[in-house]
């Protein structure tokens, strides 16, 4: 990646935090003492591209497009998105805590719970606790629930399987463990989530429930390629799986490569076995439009999307997302304001922690050239920590 020649490479002096992407690239750039054109060069966007996310008259909303920036940048993807973002409100804080409560516990010797888990029944009780939380997306009350969770899966499992664990209570501990490192990777917690998963099981082959989320998180880094090889391995173990291969498929997307997504997402809907699979397939058709920068398509897939009967409410407040964002790249403010305050109440510490969700909210926000829209977003913007928008509104584009 090609700026070795570069003067000087160092720190941004004064980088922004929990903003919009583009004032973040605008101070790495600067860091790395690299032109618009340089950058854009490197990177194979156009200038224009650079100016107008760093100004804020455009926002990024395509992980294939951050992981161009970010591997140019030779940085994390969460440097550009801010994570973990700074606590705004007691429910945020209670939500980043979860990080503090999981590290302290990795380096803590073996202790019994404070609830005791006796047996996997136990377990399974407060795994069902956190399962709730997770497809309601309620953050705050699935990171309470967590670290009593991995406190109760290690007591009633011991890290290493033992002739005595059988295979039921051993899926518990994984399932706890993947919950867990899905929050951790919402929040910008890789590592730790990475730590956290690989102690799900140590020594023995992984599930496809860690695979699965191998994958997310690889995509989250900006890894499609890597997320693909993950990917392949999980297919050995469960061909066909609707999940696998909508995660598939958006790797692909985000590599550019949509005829290939395309393709196996047709293939996965003629073969969907129930109207669940057929759910997740249609959120993933509506998502990997997104990856394309095909907005048209993206809100005609969320609106098919969103009359599935199997969604689950964290998955309605994503297609809500998804067709905020599309109406937003076509001029529907209205339509765009509307979903996205929907969003919002489904699933609010999800939709606000949420690197692409922020980006609209903060594009509505300073685009707010109404009052209802304004009186809509600024205070969505507000409960995120979103520093309020300028006086001056530019008109959507």
């Amino acid at each position: 990646m090609g700026f070795a020649s570069s003067p000087e490479i160092r720190e941004p002096d004064e980088a922004p935090t929990g903003g919009p992407i583009g004032a973040l690239l605008s101070a790495w750039r600067v860091g790395r003492c690299l032109t618009p054109v340089d950058l854009a060069e490197h990177a194979g966007v156009s200038t224009k591209d650079i100016s107008r996310w760093e100004t804020g008259q455009d926002w990024v909303d395509r992980r294939g497009v951050l992981a161009v920036l970010a591997n140019t940048l030779r940085i994390d993807p969460t440097e550009l998105t801010g994570q973990p973002y700074s606590p705004a409100g007691e429910q945020h804080a209670a939500v980043r805590a979860v990080a503090f409560h999981l590290r302290r516990h990795l380096a803590e010797p073996p202790r019994t719970p404070a609830r005791t888990a006796e047996s996997a029944d136990d377990l399974a009780a407060l795994l069902r606790t956190a399962v709730a939380a997770e497809e309601a997306g309620d953050e705050r009350a699935l990171a309470l629930a967590l670290p009593e969770l991995i406190r109760a899966a290690d007591h009633v499992v011991p890290q290493l399987p033992t002739p005595a664990s059988d295979e039921r209570t051993q899926e518990l501990r994984v399932h706890a463990h993947v919950l867990a490192a899905g929050l951790l990777r919402r929040l910008g917690y890789r590592d730790l989530g990475w730590t956290i998963l690989h102690r799900a099981r140590p020594g023995a082959p992984a599930t496809l429930a860690v695979l699965l989320e191998e994958v997310r998180l690889l995509i989250d880094l900006g890894s499609p390629e890597y997320a693909l090889a993950r990917a392949a391995r999980a297919e050995h173990i469960a061909g066909g799986n609707a999940e696998l291969s909508a995660l598939t498929a958006f790797a692909h997307a985000m590599a550019g490569r949509r005829e290939q997504a395309e393709q196996l997402l047709a293939a996965a809907v003629r073969r969907a076995r129930s109207e669940r699979d057929a759910a997740v397939l249609a959120v993933a058709r509506a998502a990997a439009a997104v990856e394309y920068g095909a907005p048209d398509e993206a809100a005609e897939y969320a609106r098919a999307a969103a009359a599935r009967t199997a969604l689950r409410p964290v998955e309605r407040a994503q297609v809500l997302l998804i067709s905020a964002g599309a109406a937003a790249r076509v001029g529907d403010t209205a339509r765009a304001v509307t979903d996205l305050v929907e969003a919002e109440a489904i699933a609010p510490l999800r939709v606000r922690l949420d690197p692409f969700a922020r980006e609209l909210l903060s594009a509505l926000a300073s685009r707010a050239d109404t009052p209802a829209v304004a009186d809509a977003v600024h205070p969505i913007a507000e409960r995120a920590g979103l520093a309020p928008p300028s006086r001056q509104t530019r008109r959507m584009t």
